[in-house]
């Protein structure tokens, strides 16, 4: 039950592009995740998927037969909802076993799946509850289980996670991942948080501006991005992307706070670099050998956080281990090792070999 986008396209008009030309292969089995900032398209996608939202060019497949213009209830699949859609009217059992009746499936079937799906999201003994009679994350697991007891190879998820609180998306991000991988059912994913998709997903699609930006595994989105923007969405806290120029083969400047040593020639291309906090250290220093200057730190248990400002004038952010003491408008000097990024002008990433970073 593979699932094919070519060049798949989406607007009201020429001047209202929604989507533009994404493509991408999603292969039987797979926890695919798309992700991207608000409003960049990711929900318009899977209602094109689902059929819900009409396509405006290109071409969807599903298991082989391109399904344009095949009606949602004829494309195989179910969708679970940010709101969840539940009938407050009906309990449990009876949500599950709505649209299954629906079809009309055998009475002893219906039975069974529900059933078996109530069990699967350890909901059985809820099962003659009203909606309001549960919390967010039950009422989702009751919209995972309607989506289970479909028995549908594809599962369609619209950040089913967004309105739970912290402690219980972790919990129900646990939950979600191993029914997928107990089930073996086919699962698109739409979220905004990145440490989602970088815990649950095989491949990530990440769209921003209308387009897609890059499809890759976690570690390959992460340790490779295609560009500044990719980069800069993934990791917390965010990486650092500052100018920089090139001095001669080997070295660049950063906006003259620091230089880097390169192993590799440097292309003319490179106009930016991005290092990722983690990768950065400081030290105390007085005025004369000091690169930047605190401006406040946050302590997490067992890492900090220090947020400074350059000589130059660029926000720059650093991760220590353990606590951290360093005082507002303390006058610091920063260094790094290596997993530097270099980008050119349109903010695309130049592979190169990891360099190091020395005080100017």
């Amino acid at each position: 039950m593979s699932t094919i986008l070519n060049q798949v396209s989406k607007n009201y008009g020429a001047n209202n592009v929604i989507l533009n030309n994404v493509s991408a292969e999603i292969e039987t089995g797979e926890f695919f995740v798309i992700v991207g900032p608000s409003g960049c398209g990711k929900s318009t996608l899977l209602r094109m998927i689902a059929g819900l939202t009409e396509i405006s060019d290109g071409e969807i497949s599903i298991d082989g037969q391109v399904v344009n213009d095949l009606q949602p209830k004829d494309r195989k699949l179910t969708m679970v909802f940010q709101s969840y859609a539940l009938f407050p009217f009906l309990n449990v059992w009876d949500n599950v076993a709505f649209g299954l009746k629906a079809r009309k499936l055998d009475q002893a079937e219906v039975h069974q799946r529900v059933n078996d799906a109530l069990d699967m999201v350890s909901l059985s003994e809820f099962k003659d509850r009203k909606p309001r009679e549960l919390s967010g994350g039950q009422r989702q697991r009751v919209a995972l289980a309607r989506a289970v007891a479909s028995d549908a190879k594809i599962c369609l998820m619209d950040e089913p996670l967004s309105n739970l609180d912290a402690q219980l998306r972790v919990k129900m991000r646990q939950e979600i991942y191993q029914l997928q991988r107990k089930l073996g059912i086919t699962l698109i994913y739409v979220t905004h948080d990145q440490v989602e998709a970088m815990t649950m997903a095989d491949h990530i699609m990440v769209l921003n501006d209308h387009e897609v930006q890059q499809i890759g595994t976690p570690t390959e989105i992460y340790q490779q991005p295609a560009n500044a923007f990719v980069a800069n969405f993934f990791g917390t806290p965010l990486i650092n992307v500052m100018p920089a120029q090139k001095i001669d083969d080997y070295t660049l400047n950063v906006d003259g706070d620091f230089e880097i040593r390169m192993e590799q020639k440097i292309t003319d291309k490179a106009t930016k670099i991005g290092i990722r906090p983690g990768e950065l250290s400081i030290e105390h220093a007085d005025e004369l050998f000091a690169n930047a200057t605190v401006k406040s730190t946050e302590f997490l248990g067992d890492e900090t956080i220090v947020y400074a400002t350059t000589n130059s004038g660029h926000d720059i952010r650093v991760l220590l281990p353990g606590k951290a003491v360093y005082a507002a408008f303390e006058k610091i000097k920063i260094s790094s090792s290596n997993n530097i990024f270099l980008f050119d002008s349109l903010n695309k990433r130049i592979p190169m070999e990891m360099g190091d970073l020395v005080n100017a």
